[in-house]
């Protein structure tokens, strides 16, 4: 449980005895350094901060390894310095002394000078935060710090800035350069002295600093940069008191990046074929410092005042309205935006320079408005529809009034992220955004998901925020969680259990767990704080007693903590019930129980352990307070009430069957017994609808992941499976596709060609008749789930090469091109359609025609996706290299592009040799650990089962070093195969007398 365990220490006893006298000459330290704590008459010291070890070195060197942290290489630098000391023995005087007197005390002598000339060469180390300094005497001399640029000393040997100094308000100019793709700038920062110190440290990354001013024009200053830390510091000649107020001016410039993040250069191709350029910003988590020197970490918020120069031909955009717009005499125009009038962190700042229109309505006194470039205009309405009704939805869900004027979201053509949560400016990919008026439901769920995920943001993360990026879940948690259940749909279902599966490794995370280094930030953007965080929310708030109680207590949340930053305990607290002692064991510890339960006559046994499904023998015994475990059996079957799972529940009388976790609103995994699994599966094959479609879905998902675990045989998730055949509902249906989807796909890449064959037969002979009853037409009367159920039957049919499916895949696809496309295929068989399509030489050319003259931004991405897959591996070799470049194919759809080719045969060796040889080239695009590699890293290796690649696997990444071999995906990934190899070792015999 990381949030009791003592806090990070490292202890150096100085001695192996205890000393006689320890004097300890103690210089005057900056607040930011370290304090001291001497045990008994011993020394000890104690380093307190940010860089720390755990007491059990050991259980924290696994931990690091899992977090991507290079524990063995904490260098002098980065531990605390030291404090010199002078032993001082009583003295003695000898009278008349016997000859053993005599003995005694040269023998004494002897011991003592040796003491004092080990004192005198050892320097002493009083370990600071910032490092261990040498000393000489009793003077105190600075803790070693790293060299700056200059060569001069850099006055700061910390990741995370000191606390002395504070921004209050940042004055803004900037003006970039579209032609030559760099910009200029001046930073005004006014800063409060928290306590008294003789520096100032701040983030800045790549700029050129032409001119630094200190509290007046007349005070210049010397900027030092150290930069594998991206920080920029000033040594002050004169000490600033506490309370003191100072203003930084900087002026500097730089090169407009030409990755995704940070300030960044941008382009799109017109319909006319003329290209046009833009400058937009990304800066989650640590790309502010890119942009503009600033305190560039969560909890140092302030207020923003913009002003942007431009071409008059463009607009400019920043979070708050245009104040004014003043002409220049060298003929640009210098737009000011108002400040700020809300607290900020960097990361929320954004501006664009752009030429985009807009459409607009006012919702409570804000102006909505939606930006696009100007051909696609039209695809905005659906996106200022689902806005205006999210944000007055949100005005009312949270009491709280969305806080500034304006509410922007802007579509921009090359953008990583799905989007970005702004304040005020909220940035997105085109596919995330637009839809055109004959846009299918499903299509229309993707933008009004994104959109409810970003407006949710602009209350959790932007009015309240996390204090450090180790409770990063409180935002992305939280917004994952209104987002689903803001809207209706199966979605959240699957979802949760994918998140299942990847907190059942030993590779997976704590939701709130500690990060430091900027890949261990990017890691924190992963399913764990987004889906896993949602659904613990979820689970909370199922188990909290009475009508409103969670929505009760997170406005209270959001009241007491408005404008400032929290912790994950600040959100248990808020809330009404006491829930810290349950939700600790949720959050602070990694993975999730599995709870075995049996029946014997009217009581039912529960127990509980972790579901892990391979250990490194270093795991500590978890224990999790579990809600609502006990929900439905024949004859009916109370809810338990919070507990520490363990022990016996007394039922109503005798039942045949329990079904715990009802409707899967808890995050676990109930294993049944061989007995209690028999009598579910007689139940279902009964009566399918004895039970609800979450509760069917999440035996599919539970039986699966317990035949992984090794708790029960693949014949017994067969049997369970005898019933399928009458299931009709999408959440069953699709969590059954997807298992056995997955298991064909690793048969198919072993080359295991007999036994793939036959678990094809076994897939068509258990959901044929339902896939034959899907229609090809567009169905008014259908919803989202419907759609959904009908897209994921005939993509598992045409993949399958059923015969009737390609065949009426084709002839849509003929008739599509013939009618020169005004004849339409529905939203939702576009990607099954353009697969079959690309599977053929002449229609893969086609569809890369079809590619490039395609303006509706949903179509051209599912037309990639269909170009992706095919099975010619010239054709891969081509998409991968067009990605890298950039150009015919946009490099933000890689990792998509990838995930699609490795669902191939072909694909997915190719795509391996891809990706080692041009690693260098992925990673100058995006950041090692971001989403982005995670995802790319999981495509190419979760299909892998064999020895041969676990050893490639592990020996590509292991030569990276800091280029990528410390990575938690990359830990994930070697488990993955080795749980791959595992499961096909136990499983294949049994496979082929089944099948």
């Amino acid at each position: 449980n990381h949030a009791n365990l003592p806090r990070n220490m490292i202890e150096n006893s100085m001695f192996e005895e205890e000393p006689d006298v320890v004097d300890l000459a103690l210089p005057v330290l900056d607040p930011d350094e370290m304090s001291y704590e001497p045990r008994s008459s011993r020394l000890l010291v104690r380093g307190l901060g940010e860089n720390e070890l755990e007491d059990d070195e050991e259980d924290y060197e696994s931990s690091a390894r899992l977090l991507g942290m290079s524990f063995m290489n904490r260098s002098a630098a980065q531990r605390a310095g030291s404090s010199p000391y002078i032993r001082q023995p009583s003295p003695r005087s000898c009278l008349r002394p016997s000859a053993r007197t005599m003995v005694v005390c040269v023998l004494f002598l002897v011991i003592l000078a040796s003491m004092t000339m080990v004192f005198y060469f050892l320097p002493g180390c009083t370990y600071t935060k910032a490092g261990c300094p040498k000393s000489n005497g009793t003077t105190p001399v600075e803790p070693l710090y790293p060299n700056s640029t200059s060569g001069e000393l850099f006055p700061w040997a910390q990741l995370r800035l000191p606390q002395s100094i504070h921004p209050i308000d940042y004055d803004i100019t900037l003006n970039p350069n579209l032609d030559e793709m760099t910009f200029t700038g001046q930073s005004i920062i006014t800063m409060s002295v928290h306590h008294n110190t003789r520096r100032l440290v701040l983030h800045g990354a790549n700029f050129n600093i032409t001119n630094a001013t200190f509290k007046g024009p007349v005070n210049k200053v010397n900027v030092l940069e150290y930069k594998p830390w991206q920080q920029i510091a000033i040594k002050l000649p004169e000490e600033l008191k506490a309370g003191q107020r100072c203003v930084l001016t900087l002026d500097y410039s730089a090169s407009l990046s030409n990755t995704y993040d940070g300030f960044y250069n941008s382009s799109y191709t017109n319909k006319d074929g003329t290209k046009s350029v833009l400058a937009a910003t990304q800066f989650e988590p640590l790309s502010a410092r890119k942009a503009f020197p600033c305190f560039d970490e969560p909890a140092f918020k302030a207020t923003f005042h913009m002003k942007i120069s431009r071409k008059p031909e463009y607009m400019t955009l920043s979070n708050m309205p245009k104040a004014k717009s003043t002409h220049l005499s060298n003929g640009r125009v210098l737009d000011e935006f108002e400040k700020t009038s809300v607290n900020m962190s960097t990361y929320l700042v954004a501006f664009i320079v752009a030429n985009f229109t807009p459409v607009s309505t006012n919702v409570s006194d804000t102006l909505v408005s939606v930006y696009s470039v100007p051909e696609k205009k039209e695809h905005t309405v659906y996106a200022l529809e689902m806005a205006s009704k999210l944000l007055e939805f949100y005005n009312n869900f949270f009491d709280i009034k969305y806080p500034l004027k304006k509410l922007d979201l802007i579509a921009i053509p090359d953008f990583l992220a799905g989007a970005m949560e702004n304040w005020g400016l909220i940035t997105f990919r085109e596919t995330t955004l637009l839809v055109g008026q004959e846009s299918s439901p499903l299509e229309k769920q993707v933008v009004a998901s994104v959109i409810a995920h970003e407006l949710a943001h602009q209350w959790f993360g932007n009015l309240v925020t996390m204090n450090w990026w180790n409770d990063l879940w409180l935002n992305e948690g939280f917004a994952t969680y209104m987002q689903y259940t803001s809207l209706q749909g199966n979605l959240f279902l699957s979802v949760r259990f994918r998140v299942l599966d990847k907190d059942a490794l030993n590779s997976s995370h704590a939701v709130s767990t500690q990060v430091e280094t900027a890949e261990q930030v990017e890691e924190m953007f992963d399913a764990v704080s987004y889906e896993k965080g949602a659904s613990i929310l979820l689970m909370l708030n199922a188990s909290m007693s009475g009508s409103n109680q969670f929505r009760k207590g997170i406005i209270q949340y959001l009241k007491q903590f408005r404008g400032r930053n929290t912790d994950t305990n600040d959100l248990w607290n808020s809330l009404t019930q006491n829930v810290s002692e349950m939700m600790n064991s949720w959050t602070s510890q990694k993975g999730f129980p599995l709870i075995t339960v049996s029946i014997k006559e009217d009581q039912v046994t529960i127990s509980q352990e972790h579901f892990l499904l391979s250990s490194d023998g270093n795991t500590r015994s978890s224990r999790w307070v579990t809600p609502n475990i006990g929900d439905r059996g024949s004859g009916g079957c109370g809810s338990s009430s919070d507990r520490e799972v363990g022990g016996s529940i007394p039922l109503p009388g005798k039942v045949k069957w329990l079904k715990m976790n009802y409707r899967n609103t808890g995050f676990y995994i109930v294993h049944y017994g061989d007995v209690g699994w028999a009598a579910l599966t007689e139940a279902l094959s009964t009566n399918v609808s004895i039970l609800t479609q979450e509760d069917r879905a999440s035996l599919i998902h539970n039986m699966f992941a317990l035949s992984r675990l090794g708790r029960v045989s693949f014949q017994q998730v067969l049997n369970l499976l005898s019933y399928v055949s009458q299931e009709t509902e999408t959440s069953p249906v699709m969590e059954a596709l997807f298992q056995l989807n997955t298991i064909y796909r690793l048969l198919d890449k072993r080359q295991e060609s007999g036994l793939a064959a036959r678990m094809k037969t076994y897939i068509l002979a258990r959901f044929g008749s339902l896939m034959n009853n899907q229609t090809w037409e567009k169905d008014e009367q259908d919803g989202v789930s419907e759609l959904e159920l009908r897209a994921s039957l005939l993509e598992t049919a045409c993949m399958l090469e059923q015969e009737n499916c390609t065949q009426a895949a084709s002839a849509l696809f003929k008739q599509y091109v013939e009618s020169n496309g005004t004849s339409r295929i529905p939203g939702d068989l576009q990607q099954v359609v353009f697969t079959v399509a690309a599977q053929s030489d002449e229609d893969w050319l086609t569809l890369l025609n079809m590619y490039h003259y395609a303006t509706y931004d949903a179509e051209k991405k599912k037309l990639l996706l269909g170009l992706a897959s095919t099975q010619d591996t010239r054709k891969i070799v081509w998409i991968l290299q067009a990605g890298l470049r950039g150009e015919v194919v946009q490099t933000q759809e890689l990792p998509l592009i990838i995930r699609v080719m490795c669902r191939g045969f072909a694909g997915h060796l190719f795509v391996w040799d891809f990706i080692q040889v041009n690693w260098e080239r992925l990673i100058e695009k995006f950041p090692v650990g971001s989403f982005a590699i995670q995802s790319i890293i999981k495509s190419v290796t979760s299909q892998f089962s064999t020895q041969a690649h676990l050893d490639q696997v592990e020996a590509f990444f292991s030569g990276l070093k800091e280029r990528g071999s410390q990575m938690r995906s990359v830990q994930e990934a070697l488990e993955t195969i080795r749980l791959n190899q595992r499961w096909m070792d136990v499983n294949l015999p049994t496979l082929q007398r089944w099948l």
